[in-house]
This record gives C-alpha cells, structure tokens and sequence, in this order.
C-alpha cells in the first residue's frame, strides 16, 4: 500500500525532509522493518529470471535465501532489524483487497496469452503481476528469522501502523519500508532503499516526518487528508484531484470537509458513495495495532541456534551446509560488532531544522501533554 505521488510532492515541497546517506549511518540502530514487502521483493525477482531455489518437494526457498542473506548484510552494517509481519486487514479495505485479486486473474489470463505466443516481455510482465506470498511462504521466513534470533512482531491489522506505533513510541529509530503510507501512519523517521544499498549500491534514504510537515506549512492532521485525496488504499480518490491539487485545496481550505463545501463538483465529481475519507481518516489516526506490552519483551536479538538452524535450512530446505554455516559465522561475527555502542548516545543530538513556534508545542492552556499511539495504554 502507498500515497500516489507523495514522493513526489515531498520532493517539491519539503526537500530537506530527505537525507541520503550510507547505511552504516543506521550503525547500532532498531530499524522496524515490514516483512510482508520484503517477502514479495523476493517473489518477483524469482519471477524476474533470478535462480529459483526449491527443496525436496519442490516448493520454492528463493524468500529464504534472500531474506536470510539480506538480513545477515543488515547486521553486518550494525542494523538491529525487527520484522513486522501483516495480520487481518481492516474490513474496510475489503473493496480495494478484490480489486487486487480481480487484476492478479487479470494478469494470469494475459500470462497464459503471452506464454502460449512466445512474448518473452510480457511474461515477465505478467508474472510479475501474478505474484502473491502465500502463509507458509510467511511461516517459513519467521521461522527463518526466529532461529537467526532476530525479533518478530506479528500485527495485529496492517504491519506498517504497527511499525509507526513503534516509532513514534520510542521503540525503534525508524522504519525501513518503500511504501509512503508509513508517514501517514505517523512513522517519525522513514529509512528507503534498505534493499537497495547493497545490491545496486545506493545511498539509504532517511524522510523525518516533523521536517516535512515544517517546510510545507500543514499539521498532521492535514498531511493526513492531503494522502487521502492523493489516492490510498481505503478509498477512491476524486477524480480530477491528484497531488499537486491536494495540497492546493488543502492549504487553502485546512480540511476536506471545507474543500467540499467550495469544490466544483462538475470539474471535480465526487465518486457517489466510495468516497469514505473520514472513516480512510480514522484507519490512519487510530489504526489496530499491537499493543506494547506484546512488543517490548521481543525485542531481543539473540545468537542464532545454530543446530536448529542447520537442521532446518539443510535438511528441510535443501540449502548447502558450508552455505549455511558460513552465514550462521557472519551473523555471530556481526552481532559482536553490534554490541558496541553508538557515538551519539553519549551526547544530546540537536535538530539543524527550526524549531516550531512554542504555543505549536504545547497543549490546552500551555500544559505539556502525551502524545504518540501508546501515551494512554
């Protein structure tokens, strides 16, 4: 799930919301990582032409390779990942949930097409559509990761409004995810392009929430129905009203509620009864998530068991034993090197950026007041 167009209009109108920068940078930091696109990365590049991988039955262990590899490299970078995995959707994105699967039978028919007629292209094209992960495709990955000893936190709804949970609460620095729609969820800090920084050797990118809202001039509240009319998975858009206008309308009139009151509805027409922005509204503000208490006491990173591991890897899943236990030596090398502590925990980081005007700060009557999706449990 993402915003359309957000990158880009972050990109316009917050610059310095963005900080390109090695992954080294994350050195000793708990990075909430969704699981769920991790998983499918791996699917579509088996789909793509990359060596499939299978065990004995013939099931496909590409997912495995590639997230215990992947995640070995984190490590290696000083990274402590914890993987959120997805639960039940909302009820409310039944609509959007079929019309994925309606696309992916789509997509299959015009697979089998382009197989039988030989159109190298839009095989790959299609299949690449087709790609679903199934629940043991999921199992088997947090077992992987279980048995690596690095933490696991299944959501209780969407991974993500759980990985902003953390975040915002303190428990993780950031979180690592291509989908923007973290931000909406309140993410503070973004990392993009974890994936990326190894294999096609790009910088990591680090979006702060609090530095985009400032250049741009909105509340959160407003971020929030800016995403909506961009276009999200909770309901249709506006035809007519993409980024660009989005912003517009909403800086100029604070809310939709007011921007429907003055918005031509000839140029503009209201999708007749799939346009829900406020409960869309309330999924992002107050979303289903894992409560704390099922959090803090997973996030531990343990040695790896190495013989259930092997036993596993090996024996059920066809992997190479020197492959195996060579990954198992890098994971116990990296994790005494992740023992080590980061420089700035010794100092108190200030922000380059202004800071905002003191009554912004403050709650009623000038009082501090709590905030973040934990501040009342």
């Amino acid at each position: 799930m993402g915003i359309k167009g957000l990158t880009k209009l972050l990109h316009e109108h917050a610059p310095r919301c963005y900080k390109e920068q090695a992954i080294d940078s994350l050195f000793g930091r708990k990075i909430a990582i969704d699981a769920s696109m991790a998983i499918y990365q791996f699917l579509i590049a088996v789909r793509q032409g990359a060596d499939q991988l299978t065990d004995s039955s013939g099931h496909t262990t590409s997912h495995i390779a590639g997230m215990f590899y992947r995640t070995i490299k984190l490590m290696e970078a000083g990274v402590k990942p914890v993987y959120v995995f997805d639960g039940k959707p909302p009820e409310f994105k039944s609509g959007e949930l079929l019309k994925r699967r309606e696309k992916a039978a789509e997509a299959q028919a015009e697979l089998k097409k382009a197989t039988e007629a030989g159109d190298a292209e839009l095989i790959e094209k299609m299949a690449k559509r087709t790609v679903r992960a199934t629940k043991q495709d999921t199992e088997d990955v947090i077992k992987l990761l279980e048995l690596m000893g690095v933490p696991v936190v299944r959501a209780e709804s969407e991974a993500e409004a759980t990985c902003a949970a953390m975040n915002k609460d303190g428990l993780v620095y950031g979180v690592g995810t291509e989908d923007m729609d973290a931000l909406t969820f309140g993410s503070v800090r973004q990392i993009r392009h974890l994936h990326k920084s190894d294999s096609q050797k790009l910088p990591i990118v680090e979006i702060t929430l609090s530095f985009a809202l400032e250049e741009m001039g909105i509340t959160m509240e407003q971020f929030i129905d800016i995403c909506i009319l961009c276009g999200c998975d909770y309901t249709d858009s506006i035809r007519g009203i993409g980024p660009k206008k989005a912003f517009e309308h909403i800086k100029k009139y604070k809310n939709i509620e007011t921007m429907l009151k003055y918005l031509d509805k000839t140029k503009y027409p209201i999708p007749e009864g799939s346009f829900n922005y406020e409960m869309a509204r309330k999924l992002f503000v107050e979303p289903e998530i894992t409560p704390r208490a099922d959090i803090e006491g997973k996030l531990k990173w343990k040695p790896p068991d190495e013989e259930a591991l092997t036993k596993w890897m090996v024996e059920e899943k066809g992997f190479a034993p020197e492959r195996v236990a060579s990954g198992i030596a890098r994971i116990k090398k990296s994790k005494s090197k992740g023992s080590q502590g980061r420089l700035d925990s010794f100092f108190k980081v200030t922000s380059s950026m202004p800071k905002r005007k003191p009554e912004m700060q403050k709650g009623k009557k000038g009082k501090k007041v709590k905030t973040g999706p934990y501040a009342n449990r």
